[in-house]
């Protein structure tokens, strides 16, 4: 073999005995060493053995775990607060290192939940803010139940329920759909009959009968005075005034006795209906108000004499915090609606103050969606009857009946409050519905300055759009 050929294969030799060094170093690189991960619970200890004796060891955050060497081959750990850090032991020539892993302890509320609540699992995280329940229950009344458990052992804490449960929605804003209805009859009944004569007097008597149940004649400044006639004799002089607050129905007076009568003969009925639709989107575990009506002014006089205005609200309002639990909704409403009522209203000061006639409901209740729900209902039924007579003279025979009166009052109300929750999702630009227009313009016609434009609506200087020519019949 030539010298030549000698040099060819050593070369070779050396080029494949190279890349196997490489392809060795690159097996290597690719499989890193894994760091051995010693687990311990905060507030408790663990020991680390070591096949060596140990010189010198390191912790990168003392706060998280601390590490005592005890015995030349013991380490002992111990755990501070939830984190990991890397623990790093000499000893001689040789170096290892340890990812402590310190884990959070299972709090003394998550233990008593584990034992009035077997078999659910339940998360307990504790921070300065709030209280956050996660993991799973096995239905929504377990799932609530906990939720209350844990409120009222911390009542000054925000309790956050992250429970899932089966059949649970991922919707989060609930719609409240409220109808209250009211309908009020109302009939009203009055006879009654007072006498009077006028303030002169009939003859030489001044008289006036009454029950006092309804308004009759006042008399005022009454005088009787003896004066000298025309022909030198004594006359008697009668003066005075008469005051009607109310004429009631009928007003009789006869001139040439001075005798006169007030009839009060009335019949009256009355219907009101009232329907309300307030609807309301809330987010849940968040309260949402909604007022449809206006404000009304009240004077309010001070210590010193000084009026000031202060507003009070009137009209539909509707309050409401929902809380959605699986495929319940927990329903906390305060639906209301007022109207000013100035037949028991006050005056102050020469204002008039109008009194509300309120109806109102409060309650908490759990639905779910689409069910409804009638949290409040009224049937009032009033009956009022008053008499009044004069003695004696009302127990004779046929014209007794003069000398009484009475007024009969019924009244029927019927109230329902119903509610009804449903979970709702925002709309797509597509799904958007028309809104409501007017059917006519807003403009009269020939007030839109397009048509006084040429070439119709297009722009000033656009000439007049011609007409197609129609098709030639062959």
């Amino acid at each position: 073999m030539s010298s030549n050929n000698r040099r060819s294969l050593r070369h070779r030799g050396l080029v494949v005995m190279t890349a196997l060094l490489l392809s060795a170093s690159t097996i290597g690189a690719q499989q890193p060493t894994t760091t051995p991960q010693v687990k311990v619970t905060a507030g408790r200890s663990t020991i680390i053995n070591t096949d060596f004796d140990v010189t010198r060891i390191a912790v990168t955050n003392p706060a998280i775990a601390d590490a005592t060497v005890v015995l030349p081959r013991e380490i002992l750990i111990d755990g501070k607060g939830p984190g990991t850090i890397s623990l790093i032991v000499w000893g001689g020539s040789q170096r290892m290192q340890y990812d402590l892993v310190v884990e959070q302890p299972v709090s003394s509320l998550e233990q008593q939940l584990h034992q009035l609540f077997p078999g659910e699992e339940v998360q307990v995280t504790n921070n300065a803010e709030a209280i956050v329940l996660t993991g799973r229950a096995s239905n929504t009344q377990t799932m609530l139940r906990i939720g209350e458990v844990v409120r009222a052992t911390a009542a000054k804490a925000n309790v956050i329920n992250m429970l899932q449960v089966p059949g649970g929605t991922d919707a989060q804003q609930v719609m409240l759909q409220v109808r209250i209805a009211e309908v009020n009859r109302r009939a009203l009944t009055e006879l009654g009959v007072s006498f009077f004569t006028g303030a002169t007097g009939a003859g030489d008597w001044i008289g006036r009968g009454t029950t006092q149940q309804f308004p009759s004649a006042e008399y005022q400044d009454l005088e009787r005075n003896k004066v000298t006639g025309p022909n030198g004799g004594s006359v008697t002089e009668l003066k005075g005034k008469m005051e009607f607050s109310d004429f009631l129905n009928i007003f009789l007076f006869n001139t040439n006795w001075n005798v006169g009568s007030l009839i009060r003969a009335l019949k009256a009925t009355g219907h009101f209906q009232s329907l309300a639709e307030p609807n309301l989107i809330a987010y849940n575990n968040r309260e949402a108000s909604f007022l449809a009506g206006g404000e009304f002014p009240v004077p309010i006089v001070n210590s010193l004499g000084q009026v000031t205005v202060q507003f009070k609200e009137f009209g539909v309002r509707l309050n409401f915090t929902p809380t959605i639990a699986g495929d319940l909704i927990r329903l906390k409403v305060r639906p209301e609606v007022s109207e000013l009522d100035f037949n028991n209203g006050v005056t102050l000061e020469g204002f008039r103050i109008p009194a509300l006639s309120t109806r109102r409901a409060e309650t908490e209740v759990e639905l779910r969606d689409g069910q409804s729900f009638a949290v409040a209902g009224l049937i009032d039924n009033t009956a009022q009857t008053d008499r009044a007579a004069i003695p004696y003279l009302s127990a004779l025979p046929i014209i007794g009946t003069l000398f009484k009166s009475k007024a009969e009052r019924q009244e029927r109300t019927e109230l329902l409050v119903l509610i009804t929750p449903r979970l709702v999702r925002p709309l797509n630009p597509d799904e958007v519905p028309p809104l409501p227009t007017m059917p006519g313009r807003f403009l009269p016609p020939g007030d839109d300055v397009s048509e006084k434009l040429e070439g119709g609506a297009g722009t000033v200087d656009g000439p007049a759009v011609k007409a197609a020519a129609a098709p030639r019949q062959r």
